[in-house]
């Protein structure tokens, strides 16, 4: 589904990544970790369309997304979770449901999208006609994932969901996110948790100053030098 191959990214004469090569296939989650300034959120905004590749290739089934304006990549199947949620605090949970579908072939079913999502986090629909701004931290995560979910994505991208999150709400994130991969999505997440972020994922990249140093199965990942010493300071 995606494909990430030799892409290179810079801010200015400021190399922020290096080859990086990643793939995601459909209902997986596949976690990207590493310390902080390691270019995981560069990572993710590229693939998604917000920050241009200098070089290297990305492409949603078979379609390069490099050469696609960045508005237009959620047409060929990109959804993305920013951090910090980003709703829009002064419109009401379900009009900030409702900016997720603008997709025209989203469109044609947002109603039963909409229904979908309510299942998946009942507390929006408790609080559709609430502003976003009004609603906690975890319930604001659920919408932004929500939102995202609305445009019917083949690929979501999430950048550190459990940012400022208590435990509890993590989990309820993470079982939603479970019954995402259900329906075939795949998960790309970047993720503070390094231990949530490999528990919830089938495989995993390590990203450290822009280069992938190593990658494999969760379960080999916790083993590794890399993360050990490098991620979880052991």
């Amino acid at each position: 589904m995606l494909e990430v191959r030799g892409v290179q990214a810079r801010y200015g004469d400021a190399q922020a990544l290096w080859g990086v090569d990643l793939d995601v296939n459909a209902g997986e989650m596949v976690c990207i970790v590493g310390p902080n300034g390691a270019g995981k959120t560069t990572l993710v905004q590229t693939i998604a369309g917000l920050h241009r590749a200098h070089a290297g290739s990305i492409t949603m089934d078979g379609v390069e997304l490099t050469t696609v304006s960045g508005h237009r990549v959620c047409d060929h199947g990109v959804a993305t979770v920013p951090e910090g949620r980003r709703v829009f605090g002064h419109m009401t949970v379900r009009d900030n449901l409702l900016l997720g579908a603008y997709r025209k072939a989203a469109r044609r079913v947002y109603e039963k999208t909409e229904q979908e999502v309510y299942e998946l986090f009942p507390r929006l629909r408790e609080r559709q006609d609430q502003h976003a701004g009004s609603l906690s931290g975890g319930e604001q995560q659920m919408l932004a994932i929500g939102r995202a979910l609305m445009a019917k994505p083949k690929l979501l991208l999430l950048d550190e969901p459990s940012l400022g999150l208590a435990p509890v709400i993590v989990d309820q994130v993470f079982d939603a996110l479970a019954s995402v991969l259900a329906t075939g999505i795949g998960v790309l997440v970047v993720e503070q948790d390094v231990e949530r972020a490999l528990e919830a994922s089938s495989r995993g990249y390590v990203l450290i100053e822009g280069r992938i140093v190593t990658s494999g199965s969760t379960d080999a990942l916790r083993s590794t030098d890399e993360v050990r010493q490098r991620v979880l300071g052991m």
